[in-house]
């Protein structure tokens, strides 16, 4: 049974993949969202990532389709004390931003497409810089105190901002960040690496980052003369035209290759290696996309093996 991982300082004990939510109700259905989650739980899952605007991209979509899947299938199962659901605020079109106010509102909607009473990590989604981070801190304090949230988190925030809340929450003595979700991969890596990593480190923060396979470019599916039929692969092309994007490629098949592994397990056990990374993202739009991914909680890269890859991306 793999072990669970301790989220930052805080109580919550995590599988080392989150399964990403991001595409329930947009490229996977209702039954296929739950085929996935029965699925991720079956292997030991246990930490399930989303946001309540997704999918509101989506023509014909208000946001919170993923919340609402989520909550419906933890209420079959009857499984919500073993799912740690972590969600986020700011972006969905009826609540944006991070005003108290916002934050209060956004945080009930959201339990309620959850059909929970409470949400163990509430991520602040993209940061808001016309709101104090007195008022941010301030407003997710009352949400814990309430018991509506059990730890609190930011995505998408300066070094700068990041120390000042954390520096408020201290002094005040209020409810603290325990994690980051940053953009971080092997094809991404100065979207976290430097101030704010080593920031995250010195206050002990678990970093659960996004982004994990570059849209699924780090998958390997994705080759030079190839086609694939993803809702991602425009975004994709700019890594497979670079010579970067080519080398770290190169470097994963050398590795997988050793350990007889898919690319996507080398690629998360690349981020699984890093500090602070406590659980990295990855979504899958059926059960089949799953082992290569659940494969990072069970492969662990030798020293020289990180090091190829780490040199690969730079």
């Amino acid at each position: 049974m793999t072990s669970l991982r301790r989220l930052g300082p805080s109580d919550l004990e995590v599988f080392p993949l989150a399964l990403g939510g991001n595409v329930f109700g947009w490229t996977a259905d209702e039954e296929a969202s739950f085929a996935v989650l029965d699925a991720y739980a079956a292997a030991g899952g246990n930490f399930v990532d989303t946001a309540d605007s997704y999918s509101a991209w989506i023509e014909g979509n208000k946001g919170g389709e993923s919340e609402t899947i989520i909550g419906k299938w933890v209420k079959a199962r009857g499984n919500r004390s073993d799912v740690v659901i972590a969600t986020k605020v700011s972006q969905h079109p009826d609540y944006k931003g991070l005003s108290a106010a916002t934050i209060k509102a956004a945080a009930d909607a959201s339990l309620r497409r959850l059909d929970t009473d409470h949400i163990d990590l509430y991520y602040t989604h993209f940061d808001d810089l016309d709101v104090p981070v007195e008022e941010i801190i301030g407003a997710l304090d009352e949400l814990v105190k309430a018991g509506k949230v059990r730890q609190i988190a930011a995505s998408n925030i300066t070094p700068e901002r990041l120390r000042a809340s954390l520096d408020f929450s201290d002094r005040e003595g209020l409810a603290r960040y325990v994690a980051l979700q940053p953009h971080y991969n092997l094809v991404s890596r100065d979207t976290y690496e430097g101030e704010l990593q080593d920031l995250a480190a010195s206050e002990g923060l678990a970093a659960v980052p996004y982004f994990a396979l570059a849209s699924g470019f780090l998958t390997g599916k994705y080759r030079p003369g190839t086609t694939v039929d993803s809702a991602r692969a425009g975004a994709v092309a700019k890594h497979l035209e670079s010579e970067r994007g080519r080398r770290v490629l190169a470097a994963l098949d050398e590795v997988a290759a050793a350990h007889e592994a898919p690319v996507a397990t080398v690629a998360l056990a690349w981020l699984a290696a890093q500090p602070t990374v406590a659980a990295p993202i990855a979504s899958a739009r059926t059960a089949d996309q799953l082992p290569a991914l659940l494969g990072v909680a069970e492969l662990a890269l030798k020293d020289e093996e990180v090091d190829r890859l780490t040199q690969a991306s730079a």
